[in-house]
């Protein structure tokens, strides 16, 4: 085997943390939409169609569901073209795209510790439906320990893994979801249901919207770490509108016509008091297609961290595996419960990335001829700005008004606000780079590895 052989099989093996994606490994647009589907599809997302079908009318939350749909796939394309045209995931790609190397950093510690929260949430609301199916069986810290080493054991096959996982969960989901609608609405008249008022307190049109936009927000602005695998522009837009519209309009209309049947926005009540065995399956599938996702994208965010803080580059699959038993240990002892707040808050974070990298990478394009000349190579730009100052500022300002707005879609506005803000600290020269750092070529760690096995020397 040549050293060339070597270290792509290196980087394949650990999902390409920290290196571009190779042809070789980019794939099929509709595996990975189906990976977008579950993601979108998720329990969250019955949740939000009955939160809205509580407080609206059908028509009014279809309405809600098309506009905040048509925000979260217009950012979902911008970004995820990006990730798919150098082939980085968001941490790494961030380097180069406004932040440089600390602010990377902390772009990837602010993924890691909220992604990995939320995993150990998720968990824990496994756990009580595990154990409501199961009463008796075993306590719930030991459910939930259960459920986020599973899990864990999934995520550390890297893509592949998470596309078997999504190939079972995702079809079971649907049908699990559809035998609900039909246990539950066969007593209704479809037409009352549809035309019928909002059986809580009304909602506004704009207000659906933003919980819509709001409730994806976080995997809109990490989506070059799907992405970065699709083969093209096109394959991004084709996965990324049928992945999110079927996931929006399928589960949240669903979730609509339960709540407006059951008179509840309590959709996890509704589904296993009506159906008892099959809603707890609905609950344990619909979340652990997500959670997935969410131990995967905050181990290439630590990994990243880590990189660049401390110049040591750890391995996905161990980094994967510590993250998860520490994520299940904390749901199991109920932690997590009381840290939900602090990642609602940390939430804020991250519109204003995507906005900064977006109008980096299109418009202001300051490290833009450094990607374009290395990506003709398959590597990493040989070096990147330690520090950027103005990028540090214009994310924490943004983000501190995305936190104290109020009205009409926050998250998207602390967008707009940093893209707007970025191109104008642009075109005034005041985005520069504070010192210059090396990059770390993932494929210069392996020869050492090289001299020490046999065969490889030579080869070098």
């Amino acid at each position: 085997m040549t050293l060339e052989n070597t270290m792509a099989t290196t980087a394949h093996a650990d999902d390409f943390a920290l290196s571009r994606v190779r042809p070789e490994a980019r794939k099929p647009w509709f595996g990975i939409a189906v990976q977008r589907f579950g993601q979108v599809s998720a329990l969250s997302q019955f949740l939000l169609g009955a939160t809205l079908g509580y407080s609206m009318t059908f028509g009014e939350a279809f309405l809600a569901l098309l506009l905040g749909s048509i925000i979260l796939e217009v950012i979902m394309c911008i970004v995820g073209i990006i990730g798919q045209k150098e082939g980085l995931n968001t941490a790494l790609l961030a380097r180069w795209t406004g932040f440089g190397e600390v602010g990377a950093s902390l772009v990837g510690l602010a993924i890691g510790i909220s992604l990995i929260g939320w995993f150990g949430i998720q968990s824990a609301i496994s756990a009580e439906s595990l154990d409501a199916l199961l009463p008796g069986v075993m306590p719930i810290w030991a459910w939930s320990l259960l459920f986020g080493l599973a899990v864990t054991a999934i995520v550390a096959f890297g893509f592949k893994g998470m596309q078997w996982l999504a190939n079972i969960t995702v079809p079971l989901f649907l049908i699990l979801v559809g035998w609900s609608i039909i246990s539950e609405l066969v007593d209704h008249d479809l037409g009352e249901l549809v035309t019928g008022p909002a059986p809580g307190p009304t909602m506004s049109v704009w207000a659906g919207t933003g919980i819509v936009a709001g409730g994806l927000i976080v995997g809109a602005i990490i989506t070059a770490d799907m992405t970065r695998f699709n083969r093209s522009r096109a394959d991004v837009i084709k996965q990324t509108v049928v992945g999110v519209s079927l996931g929006e309009f399928v589960i949240g209309l669903a979730g609509v016509l339960l709540a407006h049947a059951a008179a509840s926005g309590n959709i996890v009540a509704i589904v296993t008091s009506s159906i008892g065995f099959v809603g707890l399956i609905i609950v344990i599938t619909g979340t652990l297609k997500i959670n997935d996702w969410n131990l995967y994208s905050s181990t290439l965010g630590l990994v990243n961290f880590i990189s660049t803080a401390f110049s040591k580059n750890l391995h996905r699959v161990t980094t994967t595996i510590v993250l998860g038993v520490v994520g299940s240990i904390l749901a199991a002892v109920g932690i997590l419960g009381q840290f939900s707040g602090f990642l609602i808050i940390l939430g804020v974070a991250f519109p204003p990335i995507a906005g900064i990298m977006v109008a980096e990478y299109f418009i202001v394009r300051r490290w833009r001829p450094e990607l374009d000349a290395s990506r003709e190579t398959g590597r990493l730009p040989e070096t990147a700005p330690r520090i950027v100052p103005a990028t540090l500022v214009i994310w924490l300002v943004s983000a501190l008004a995305g936190y104290v707005i109020t009205w009409g879609i926050p998250p998207v506005l602390s967008l707009i606000l940093s893209m707007v803000l970025y191109v104008i600290a642009g075109k005034l020269g005041w985005v520069r780079g504070i010192g210059t750092a090396r990059t770390a070529q993932p494929e210069l760690e392996t020869d050492a590895a090289a001299d020490a096995v046999p065969g490889l020397g030579a080869t070098h």
